[in-house]
């Protein structure tokens, strides 16, 4: 895993240990879920922002963002660097080296906590519960939920399952691969970044200055995952579509389709990729009340399309993890033959 220096351990691990590293880690997730509370490393840095967004002034807040932002990425780095400092002490056994890695970048993800809730919506649903449905959405989707259909609902779901596998799946694991040896470091200051959006990042006050640089800095290091993530969805929807029992209608193709057509219709400038992407490749029209339409020429939503989704998601968050975990493989062989 690592090479000496004189009398220091060299921190940096090979590629091969890095993917072991993401397949362990993407294992984790899928039978423990996520850990509890206390020793949750994004908690941690949740506790931090919400200390320091506490102790924001009532001026200059934009300027004090700024600042809170760069402290919690610095201690969200200096996280990600201690368990590769940690992992490699001399004496340090290689399994619990791996384990304690594994862990931790496991924290940055959360494939099982994505699709959980979805599923659990699906049930109270299904059996018509819908003022359970109208407590539980606020939590994932960003609107007014006492008016909402049961179309709506479904949709809503939808929408927040297929844009928050990019946020928080596929990013985290782009910047590990993309930064080798120091990608759970680059991991934990997206996550930073990501979890300062999802508490400050909002144009309504009081978090319109203090969120700004928060909400920018988000939507720069997801632009490029965002887009990826169209060609994973194609790649489940492919696979979906040449299963001999399948789940609905897949319309693989029309992934690119509609990402291309619809991918910038939402404020935001990175969601309406994943979104889209999976409108066409499920076939069905996502909307939100007021602001959007994704897909206006296929049928409404139903209920059984929150289980196609979350299908769909399952197999792009395995097609990601394989395919980063081969890139950082191949990348590991060229670098260093």
């Amino acid at each position: 895993m690592e090479e000496s220096y004189g009398a220091y351990p060299m921190i940096l691990p090979d590629s091969g240990h890095l993917a072991l590293v993401l397949l362990l880690a993407a294992a984790i997730d899928i039978v423990f879920g996520e850990p509890p509370a206390a020793v949750h490393p994004v908690v941690w840095i949740g506790k931090l922002i919400n200390f320091l967004k506490n102790a924001a002034p009532r001026t200059h807040r934009k300027i004090y963002g700024v600042a809170m932002a760069l402290c919690c990425v610095f201690f969200a780095a200096l996280l990600g660097y201690s368990v590769l400092y940690i992992a490699a002490l001399p004496g340090m056994p290689g399994v619990l080296g791996l384990l304690l890695e594994a862990y931790f970048l496991k924290a940055t993800f959360a494939i099982n906590c994505l699709l959980s809730p979805a599923r659990e919506i699906y049930g109270h649903l299904e059996a018509n519960r819908l003022e359970k449905v109208r407590e539980m959405l606020p939590i994932y989707v960003s609107r007014n939920t006492s008016k909402l259909t049961r179309t709506q609902m479904s949709s809503a779901v939808i929408e927040s399952v297929s844009e928050n596998y990019v946020d928080g799946i596929l990013s985290p694991i782009f910047y590990y691969a993309l930064f080798g040896g120091y990608g759970l470091i680059a991991a934990y200051a997206f996550k930073a970044i990501s979890t300062l959006d999802s508490m400050v990042g909002y144009k309504t006050e009081p978090y319109r200055e203090l969120g700004y640089f928060s909400a920018k800095s988000d939507d720069v290091l997801n632009w490029i995952p965002a887009r990826i993530s169209v060609i994973f969805i194609l790649a489940a929807a492919l696979t979906m579509a040449l299963l001999p029992k399948k789940p609905g209608q897949i319309f693989p193709l029309n992934s690119i389709k509609s990402a291309l057509e619809d991918g910038m219709k939402t404020p935001s400038p990175n969601s309406g990729y994943p979104m889209a992407a999976t409108a066409g490749a499920l076939g069905i029209k996502l909307e939100k009340p007021d602001n959007y339409i994704l897909g206006a020429l296929y049928p409404p939503t139903e209920v059984k399309d929150i289980k196609r989704v979350s299908q769909l998601i399952a197999v792009a968050s395995g097609f990601s993890l394989a395919a980063f975990a081969a890139v950082i493989q191949i990348a590991g062989i060229h670098l260093h033959p």
